[in-house]
Protein backbone atom coordinates (compact mmCIF):
# COMPACT_ATOMS: atom_id res chain seq x y z
CA UNK A 1 0.00 0.00 0.00
CA UNK A 2 2.72 2.43 1.38
CA UNK A 3 4.85 1.80 -2.11
CA UNK A 4 2.11 1.98 -4.52
CA UNK A 5 1.46 5.82 -2.63
CA UNK A 6 4.78 6.42 -2.96
CA UNK A 7 4.83 5.57 -6.56
CA UNK A 8 1.38 7.47 -7.25
CA UNK A 9 2.91 10.63 -5.18
CA UNK A 10 6.11 10.60 -7.90
CA UNK A 11 4.00 10.47 -10.83
CA UNK A 12 2.40 13.33 -9.83
CA UNK A 13 5.25 15.10 -8.79
CA UNK A 14 6.88 14.51 -12.12
CA UNK A 15 3.24 15.78 -14.28
CA UNK A 16 3.30 18.80 -12.28
CA UNK A 17 6.76 19.44 -12.60
CA UNK A 18 6.21 18.65 -16.17
CA UNK A 19 3.32 21.54 -16.27
CA UNK A 20 5.52 23.97 -15.03
CA UNK A 21 8.13 23.58 -17.90
CA UNK A 22 5.67 23.51 -20.20
CA UNK A 23 4.97 27.08 -19.61
CA UNK A 24 6.30 30.71 -20.89
CA UNK A 25 10.24 31.14 -21.56
CA UNK A 26 11.75 32.34 -18.90
CA UNK A 27 14.81 34.05 -20.14
CA UNK A 28 12.61 35.85 -23.24
CA UNK A 29 9.90 36.67 -19.93
CA UNK A 30 12.51 38.37 -18.11
CA UNK A 31 13.76 40.49 -20.98
CA UNK A 32 10.23 41.56 -21.81
CA UNK A 33 9.24 42.12 -17.84
CA UNK A 34 12.16 44.76 -17.24
CA UNK A 35 11.45 46.32 -20.56
CA UNK A 36 8.18 46.62 -20.34
CA UNK A 37 7.13 46.31 -16.36
CA UNK A 38 9.92 46.88 -14.05
CA UNK A 39 9.69 50.46 -13.99
CA UNK A 40 6.37 50.06 -11.68
CA UNK A 41 6.70 46.28 -10.81
CA UNK A 42 10.10 45.71 -10.04
CA UNK A 43 13.10 44.45 -12.10
CA UNK A 44 12.04 40.69 -10.14
CA UNK A 45 8.54 41.43 -9.46
CA UNK A 46 9.23 43.02 -5.78
CA UNK A 47 7.85 46.65 -6.71
CA UNK A 48 9.19 49.59 -4.70
CA UNK A 49 6.24 51.14 -4.07
CA UNK A 50 3.29 49.94 -2.52
CA UNK A 51 1.27 52.30 -5.46
CA UNK A 52 1.97 49.01 -7.84
CA UNK A 53 1.36 45.47 -6.44
CA UNK A 54 4.13 43.15 -6.12
CA UNK A 55 4.20 39.98 -9.40
CA UNK A 56 7.48 37.76 -7.59
CA UNK A 57 5.96 34.66 -6.94
CA UNK A 58 2.63 35.09 -7.86
CA UNK A 59 0.59 31.84 -9.81
CA UNK A 60 1.69 32.14 -13.46
CA UNK A 61 -2.14 31.35 -14.58
CA UNK A 62 -3.11 33.98 -12.30
CA UNK A 63 -0.96 36.90 -13.78
CA UNK A 64 -1.95 35.34 -17.44
CA UNK A 65 -5.62 35.97 -16.55
CA UNK A 66 -4.55 39.76 -15.32
CA UNK A 67 -2.97 40.56 -18.77
CA UNK A 68 -5.66 39.16 -20.57
CA UNK A 69 -8.04 40.61 -19.02
CA UNK A 70 -6.38 44.24 -19.08
CA UNK A 71 -5.79 43.61 -22.46
CA UNK A 72 -9.34 42.92 -23.20
CA UNK A 73 -10.75 45.67 -21.31
CA UNK A 74 -12.18 43.37 -18.73
CA UNK A 75 -10.05 45.06 -16.25
CA UNK A 76 -10.06 48.60 -16.59
CA UNK A 77 -6.56 50.40 -15.11
CA UNK A 78 -5.54 53.49 -17.07
CA UNK A 79 -2.08 52.46 -16.62
CA UNK A 80 -2.28 48.37 -17.04
CA UNK A 81 -4.51 48.01 -20.39
CA UNK A 82 -1.93 49.86 -22.66
CA UNK A 83 0.85 48.26 -21.77
CA UNK A 84 -1.18 45.27 -21.81
CA UNK A 85 -2.03 45.80 -25.46
CA UNK A 86 1.31 45.94 -26.49
CA UNK A 87 2.00 42.30 -25.51
CA UNK A 88 1.59 39.56 -27.43
CA UNK A 89 0.11 36.20 -26.23
CA UNK A 90 3.59 34.77 -25.47
CA UNK A 91 4.93 37.79 -24.41
CA UNK A 92 2.33 37.74 -21.83
CA UNK A 93 3.04 33.53 -21.07
CA UNK A 94 7.09 35.04 -20.46
CA UNK A 95 6.37 37.53 -18.59
CA UNK A 96 3.68 35.24 -16.25
CA UNK A 97 6.24 32.06 -16.10
CA UNK A 98 9.19 34.34 -15.37
CA UNK A 99 7.40 36.75 -12.34
CA UNK A 100 5.70 33.17 -10.87
CA UNK A 101 9.42 32.07 -10.70
CA UNK A 102 10.76 34.63 -8.54
CA UNK A 103 10.98 35.00 -4.78
CA UNK A 104 8.99 37.33 -3.06
CA UNK A 105 10.61 40.14 -0.86
CA UNK A 106 9.29 40.09 2.81
CA UNK A 107 6.98 42.55 3.18
CA UNK A 108 7.77 44.45 6.60
CA UNK A 109 4.72 46.31 8.45
CA UNK A 110 5.31 49.78 9.36
CA UNK A 111 5.41 50.74 13.23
Amino acid sequence: MNKNLTIAGAALLTLASMTVQAGGDYAAGEKKAKEVCGACHGADGNSPSGAFPRLAGQWESYILAALHQYKSGGRKNAIMAPQAQNLSEQDMLDVATFYSQQRPALYVLPR
